[in-house]
């Protein structure tokens, strides 16, 4: 059996993480995911919109995901991918480079992102719309002071 171990946050869960998932688990049998706390995530300067415990129940919910552990620092990753007893350490294409000192222990592969989809762009498109709406209000409510004032 083949285990492929990787790692994420899976905040606004989307398409993109799903197709990720799909070719992750094509690498082997069992697919795991070290999913980052929401302390993690403050720590690598990440707000999350969905809470851990929700992330790891949509994550369990995939039919391409095995299993979920907590991912909490950096350093914990030789450790998880030797208790999961891991073949294949597999992340996208944006940490090339980044965990190849684990070659040692597994196969380490980068795989490529899935192309014009990604939760800093979904934050983005929606912030821009709370950001928009938040002008509306502000010229709605400029306009209704200005009729109270002729009254």
């Amino acid at each position: 059996m083949t285990t492929v171990v990787t790692y994420g946050t899976f905040d606004l869960f989307h398409i993109g993480h799903v197709r990720l998932l799909k070719r992750l688990h094509s690498l082997g049998d069992r697919l795991v995911v070290g999913l980052s706390s929401d302390e993690f995530n403050t720590v690598k300067g990440k707000n999350v919109v969905i809470p851990y415990e929700d992330r790891k129940e949509i994550l369990l919910s995939c039919r391409y995901v095995d299993d979920v552990f907590q991912e909490n620092c950096w350093e914990q990753k030789r450790e998880d991918l030797e208790r999961e007893g891991a073949d294949i350490f597999a992340m996208g294409d944006d940490w090339i480079g980044k965990f190849d000192d684990l070659q040692d222990i597994v196969k380490v592969v980068y795989l490529p992102r899935t192309q014009d989809v990604s939760t800093t762009e979904l934050k983005t498109v929606i912030s821009e719309i709370q950001n928009e709406k938040i002008r509306q209000l502000q010229s709605l409510t400029e306009h209704l002071n200005a009729l109270m004032q002729r009254l």
